[in-house]
Parts: structure tokens; sequence; C-alpha cells
């Protein structure tokens, strides 16, 4: 390896530890940002479940570029490509991803039953980079979000401002 490719490999590696989101998009499919954990040289994803992220695009030994930002900026950090490989539930790799991701898995409606419904009705797949990373370009690539079912933003009630304004009165 040259010592061009041993930087990028270190850049790709310490940006995707660090950043605990990442914009993912496979062949055909918008970007969509993701929760991982990085393990063993890879970024681990769990998803296509109820209950947990949608991994659309990704399937098992195809590509996927990923974007990573800066945990304190936001910017882009790097873009990496990356070989999709969907573990075995059970296997030695889907064990070790597993124990990885329980870990980071956040307000999870199970506890610790997770792992076996990840099990049945999740997939768990590492991102393993190829070596490729693209230029960055200068514009900003800010698109409107996705549909998704998991929308809370509805109007503010019509009582709300004065409510907020409503001065307390005193005893």
């Amino acid at each position: 390896m040259t010592s061009s490719e041993l930087l990028d490999q270190a850049l790709v590696e310490e940006a995707t530890k660090k950043s605990g989101l990442v914009w993912v998009n496979g062949p055909g499919v918008p970007a969509r940002a993701l929760w991982h954990v990085w393990h063993e040289g890879a970024a681990c994803l769990i998803g296509d479940g109820p209950g947990e992220q949608p991994l659309p695009g990704l399937v098992d030994g195809g590509a996927a570029e990923v974007t990573v930002r800066s945990k304190d900026k936001g910017g882009r950090l790097v873009v990496w490509t990356a070989k999709v490989v969907e573990l075995a539930p059970g296997s030695e790799a889907w064990t070790a991803a597993v124990g990885e991701l329980k870990g980071k898995r956040l307000n999870a409606p199970d506890g610790e039953a997770m792992t076996e419904r990840w099990a049945r009705e999740c997939r768990v797949l590492r991102l393993e980079p190829t070596g490729a990373t693209a230029e960055l370009t200068e514009d900003s690539l800010a698109r409107p979000p996705l549909p998704s079912p998991a929308t809370t933003r509805q109007p503010a009630p019509a009582a709300l401002p004065r409510l907020l304004l409503k001065k307390r009165k005193r005893r």
C-alpha cells in the first residue's frame, strides 16, 4: 500500500468510528442516515426489522457509498465505497457485531431480548471499505428528508403561544 492509501484508510476508520451517524446509499437508492458501530475494520448496521432502521438497496455482495460527517461541525469529512456483507444469524461474526451494536442501541423496546429479535427479524450488515474514497464536492448535497412513518411534526395547537407567553400570577 502506498502512503496515500494508508492515509485514506486511516481517515475512513477514524472518521467513521467517531461519527455515530453515516449517510449510506446503495445503487439507485437515495442516501439515508443510519446509526452504526465500527467493528473489526467495517461499519456494522442493524435494520430491516420492526422498530429498526430501514436498509433499502443494501444487498449482500453489493456496493454502497458511505458519507461520514464531522461529529462536532456536521460537515462532510470523507466519502468511501463499501462492499456490503450480510452476516448469518448465530455465526461468530454476527455474534461479535451484535455484541457491539447492542451497546449502542438506544431505547430498544424489548431490552435484553433484542438480540433474539434481531436474529429472527432483522439483518446485520457489515460495510467493508474497498479502499476507494471520493473527492468531496463544493455543493451542499442538501435534500428534503425522505418520507418516514416516524414523522412526529404536527401543527402547533392554537393556544400554545398564549400558554408559553402567559406570566405566572404571584400569590
